[in-house]
């Protein structure tokens, strides 16, 4: 633009033209010219004109103290247009210590100069004090206020703070002082009703209803900033969110995987706009990450399913620990690369073996455990997909239930201390062969621990993972990008959800706090309703012509995943989300010949006999939408 004007805020406000030298000299000059009107009004127009030079020696000496107090405190090194209360103290203190030692020059120094020089006394110093310091304040505010002014009239998005304790008023704050940011702060969301209608920062205060979202659309306000300190508590507002989700507001939240030390350190750069896995009501899971140190550190591990969304993490979690050796086992040669890049980036010094094969291949595991003695065995290698296994039952159990017997008879064979096996909620009255297979392997293992003395066995059961291969949510993003439809089995279908790294956590303490044979049930929460999730897909990613389709309960599915049988019990632990299931044991003996049994009959590939046998081992498996109904007893 050709304005003078324009050109000028343009390049005082875009520009850091001011030295310090200059701010030091405007800092003198309002001291000087602050004594020169004390003067003046203290002595009155003729006073002032007859003492005018020794005002003015005095206001040299007087000059030059501030301006050793501005050294001292270094008032001046700031940036005018990002001041700060800090810098606004100070200059406070700065000009209280200068105005000191100009007054005490008054009560000590006065009788013996005042032909001479007339220093100031506690009431002309106050005064010079209080204007001087106002009129430094005020500059600093005013110049950071015009660049703020001249930077934000351009765009930037008006934006809510949920949460207004210390990690919200750490957000604002860094909206505020950043004026090349792209927010304005509008206002604050607080579950406090008390401080309602109050300011922070300049802005409002609001409740937390569902009001909220018809003020923000009053004030054109499209963008909800979340404070990590009430994540939590937002997560759990379901009507909030889908509120917000409606009026196309965007909400922003930290990473999941970001690890945020402290109120101090947050900053409105940090977030980033939500995922639904972000959105799910999950509550804070807090593990013992000192006790998992202690059992993994110096110790060599094995963990088998290494390239799956389970395993790979728990690759990732245990090398944080230093083991002596790490261990890693799957068939899959594409992801296993990928985990054994990883682990050359990120953990170079550590001692990592990436091993492609099959645990039903005996004679490989065996050479693979007799070569490492692995101390402690985290087994999560399973065939999971339901449909495909009630496809291929066959399958299921030489991987599932075979591969399962191989490694934990050589875990006990090579001296293993601790086995811990990942298991499903499907495995609690199953309805599909997947999660039959998995009640065997918690029968096997759970019957081979009390058979011997070596191996401590530990089963761990918990529901879907957000983000796996193969989950519903990937699924649901993948057609939303297509253009739809968006399909769910069933409107009425629930699921139970964790995040990959909590769920490994709580792997990793639960094996540090098993004695052998539990099996050890997590707390997944608040159960969530899939078509509510698909819908609040669609509206997040601004889908609206995307079509929600259902397609019926696929084979051995069913509406709703328990975590305890009918006849199953829990005991508490020392974590509240991890307890303890008194489940049926078998004896050892039993367990061994089922498995046989079943082992052999599965290379008949006779589909019927095969899950005839399985419905024998495990008598609460009820096939549902599935051709096995009918080998269920009336």
């Amino acid at each position: 633009m050709n304005n003078p004007l324009y050109r000028f805020s343009e390049w005082h406000f875009t520009h850091r033209i001011l030295p310090y030298s200059a701010i030091l000299a405007l800092d003198c000059a309002t001291v000087a010219v602050s004594g020169f009107l004390a003067a003046y009004f203290r002595l009155g127009g003729s006073g002032f004109a007859g003492n005018f030079w020794q005002i003015f020696f005095v206001m040299v000496i007087g000059v030059v103290i501030y301006a050793v107090t501005y050294v001292l405190m270094r008032t001046y090194r700031s940036v005018l247009r990002f001041s700060s209360f800090v810098d606004l103290e100070r200059i406070g203190v700065a000009n209280f210590l200068a105005t000191a030692i100009i007054v005490l020059f008054h009560y000590t120094l006065g009788s013996l100069v005042s032909d001479y020089l007339l220093f100031p006394d506690a009431i002309l110093g106050a005064f010079i004090f209080v204007l001087s310091t106002m009129v430094q304040c005020v500059m600093r505010i005013v110049a950071k206020d015009l660049y703020t002014h001249y930077h934000r009239s351009a765009a930037t998005q008006p934006a809510f703070i949920y949460g207004c304790m210390q990690g919200g008023i750490a957000i604002g704050k860094s909206i505020l002082n950043d004026p090349n940011g792209k927010f304005q702060l509008m206002g604050f969301v607080s579950g406090e009703q008390a401080i309602e209608n109050s300011k922070l920062l300049g802005v409002d205060v609001y409740y937390d209803t569902d009001d909220v979202v018809d003020i923000m659309k009053r004030s054109d306000v499209k963008t909800l900033i979340v404070s990590p300190a009430q994540a939590d508590r937002f997560t759990h507002r379901s009507s909030l969110i889908n509120a917000l989700v409606s009026a196309d507001i965007k909400i922003l939240m930290m990473p999941p995987s970001d690890e945020w030390d402290g109120y101090g350190e947050v900053s409105h750069h940090q977030f980033k706009e939500v995922e639904i896995e972000d959105l799910l009501p999950r509550d804070i899971i807090h593990v013992d990450m000192k006790s998992i140190g202690e059992m993994l550190s110096g110790k060599r591990v094995l963990i088998t399913g290494a390239a799956g969304s389970i395993g790979s993490e728990m690759a990732r979690q245990v090398a944080k620990f230093s083991p002596s050796d790490l261990v890693l086992v799957d068939q899959a040669e594409t992801p296993m690369h990928d985990v054994r890049r990883y682990m050359a980036e990120r953990h170079p010094d550590l001692k990592v073996w990436t091993i492609v094969g099959s645990i039903n291949n005996e004679e490989h595991m065996e050479r693979i455990f007799s070569a490492h003695k692995p101390e402690y065995v985290f087994h999560a290698a399973a065939y999971k997909h339901v449909p495909m296994m009630e496809d291929n039952p066959a399958v299921a159990v030489q991987n599932n239930v075979y591969g399962t017997r191989v490694i934990a008879d050589l875990a006990v064979k090579c001296g293993t201390k601790k086995f811990v096996m990942i298991s499903t909620d499907k495995a609690v009255n199953p309805t599909n062969v997947m999660g039959c297979s998995k009640r065997i392997c918690e029968i096997y293992c759970q019957a081979l621990n009390s058979h011997q003395k070596t191996t401590q066995f530990v089963t761990t059961r918990f529901g879907n993972v957000l983000g796996s291969n193969g989950s519903v949510i990937p699924i649901f993003r993948e057609q939303i990008r297509k253009g739809g439809p968006v399909t769910v089995t069933h409107p009425d279908i629930i699921r139970y959800f964790m995040l990959i790294p909590e769920a490994c956590r709580l792997v990793l303490e639960a094996g540090t706090m098993g004695n052998g044979g539990e099996i050890f049930v997590f707390d997944m929460g608040a159960p969530v309703r899939i078509a509510d999730l698909a819908k609040n897909m669609i509206q997040l990613y601004g889908a609206k012509d995307v079509k929600i389709e259902y397609t019926g309960l696929r084979n051995g599915e069913k509406l709703f995943e328990e975590l305890l049988s009918d006849s199953e019990q829990t005991k508490p632990t020392g974590h509240p989300k991890i307890k303890v299931a008194q489940v049926r044991e078998y004896p050892y003996e039993l367990a061994l010949k089922n498995e046989i049994e079943l082992h052999e009959l599965s290379y008949t590939f006779d589909d019927m006999a095969i899950v005839r046998k399985m419905k024998e081992i495990v008598p609460e498996f009820r096939s549902q939408n599935s051709r096995f109904e009918a080998l269920d007893v009336k």
